[in-house]
């Protein structure tokens, strides 16, 4: 900056090279991130069509199937359906689930899927209020997903 006679001209400088910093620091982010991780989690169909490798982390998000679920003998195991109406895909949860967690519910699981095809859950969060549909989710019951005025929601995020 020793050529720069006026303080105006420094400060242009400065103000010019701070704008380029910060704008290359978000593209640097939103490249990072990659479009597919700015959703909150994936439907069952949207994880099919995609063909979302093995063990690649994300959330699975839509309707705990009716009569899909299972408790282990261990007592800390649970299997069941997340299913958007159109897809179904196979979970698997050890752990502590939500006290609103119920079949016909919406819930976001996040984890990997396995080899097998079955989501492996490392977290479980069930929907909290039977009265709101969020876009993207699958409605509040089963008997829903055979009339089509029952999916109220367009594709979306939590």
């Amino acid at each position: 900056m020793a050529g720069l006679k006026t303080r105006k001209k420094q400060r242009l400088v400065i103000a010019t090279a701070a704008v380029a910093a910060v704008v290359g620091a978000v593209i640097l982010i939103t490249l990072g991130l990659g479009g597919d991780s700015l959703s909150l989690f994936l439907q069952p169909e949207q994880v099919l069509q995609k063909k979302v490798e093995a063990g690649k982390r994300f959330r699975l998000g839509g309707l705990v199937a009716t009569g899909s679920f299972i408790r282990d003998d261990d007592g800390l195991t649970y299997r069941f359906t997340v299913t958007d109406c159109v897809a179904d895909i196979p979970v698997r949860f050890k752990g502590l689930l939500p006290d609103l967690f119920r079949e016909g519910q919406g819930v976001v699981t996040e984890g990997r899927l396995d080899a097998d095809g079955t989501f492996i859950a490392e977290t479980v969060l069930a929907k909290h209020d039977e009265n709101y549909a969020p876009p993207g989710t699958a409605p509040k019951n089963a008997e829903a997903c055979s009339h089509p005025e029952g999916l109220k929601a367009e594709a979306g995020s939590y």
